[in-house]
């Protein structure tokens, strides 16, 4: 984490929406989440362990797409927004996982697209944003399939980085017949790895985990399976990180940061300040 907020500090960086996809399937160990490690020269979260998204592209807002499943204003209720803005990020959740992972959450309006390799210049164009994800979607005659995410958490950036985000994340279970990929630039590594298992590899140190990210993977580790956790109830509260002044990120404050930092041997903690 970068800075601290003081008074006469810097000013507060404005907050952009953006869109993050927990991506999910049953293994042998438990269920399983595709993660990313992404590369250090990243400007925001460089070097940390991540789900797949990004921000919003103001393309995502286009009214014309063509959804199936939950429409704009229940996701809007949903996730404490505008139908304008709902529709957005539920557009820029489809457009990042297919962009960063090559899973397709869209296909005809009672089937999901079974081979989305069929599309590579299509998500080369996306990733050069040379296309929309509307003109993506109408040029083959899909459909957005809103029916295959579900609203899982909302955190917001804290008011000591220089980027930040107003973030939904989304849980997603891998269409049948797909696979996700290691072909983006933003990371160098790709793996599916089970939730406790990734949670493990944060306390011994071997990867980084920022705080939205160790607690969706710790919500995940409750429940055997996919199914057991599509089915979970779950209430989304806007959740921001306060900061003590100085601290930098051993001075974040969140409902579970207490159990996020003793998890922590001395050591590592001792690289963090």
């Amino acid at each position: 984490m970068s800075g601290d907020v003081s008074a006469g500090g810097p000013a507060v960086a404005p907050l952009r929406d953006a869109s993050t996809v927990v991506l999910v399937r049953d293994g042998d160990a438990g269920i399983e989440v595709f993660l990313q490690h992404r590369v250090k020269q990243m400007a925001f979260a460089g070097g940390m362990t991540v789900f797949p998204g990004g921000g919003v592209d103001h393309r995502d807002r286009d009214a014309e797409m063509r959804w199936a499943g939950p429409e704009a204003r229940w996701w809007a209720q949903r996730l404490a927004t505008d139908d304008e803005t709902a529709r957005a990020l539920v557009a820029a959740a489809v457009r990042e996982t297919f962009e960063e992972c090559g899973v397709l959450l869209a296909g005809t309006a009672d089937a999901v697209c079974p081979d989305p390799s069929v599309y590579s210049a299509e998500r080369a164009a996306l990733v050069g944003k040379e296309l929309s994800v509307a003109r993506f979607l109408a040029d083959h005659d899909l459909v957005l399939r809103t029916d295959l995410l579900a609203p899982m958490a909302h955190w917001i950036t804290p008011k000591n980085e220089k980027r930040r985000y107003d973030t939904r994340f989304f849980l997603a279970v891998l269409p049948e017949g797909q696979d996700a990929d290691g072909a983006t630039s933003e990371a160098e590594e790709t793996e599916w790895q089970t939730a406790r298992a990734a949670i493990a590899d944060w306390e011994a140190g071997r990867r980084f985990l920022l705080p939205p990210t160790w607690t969706q993977l710790r919500d995940i580790a409750r429940y055997d399976t996919v199914d057991e956790l599509v089915a979970a109830p779950r209430t989304i509260t806007p959740i921001e990180p306060v900061v003590s002044d100085g601290a930098g990120i051993l001075g974040l404050g969140f409902a579970d940061s207490e159990d996020y930092f003793a998890a922590l041997s001395d050591g590592r903690l001792d690289r963090l300040r």
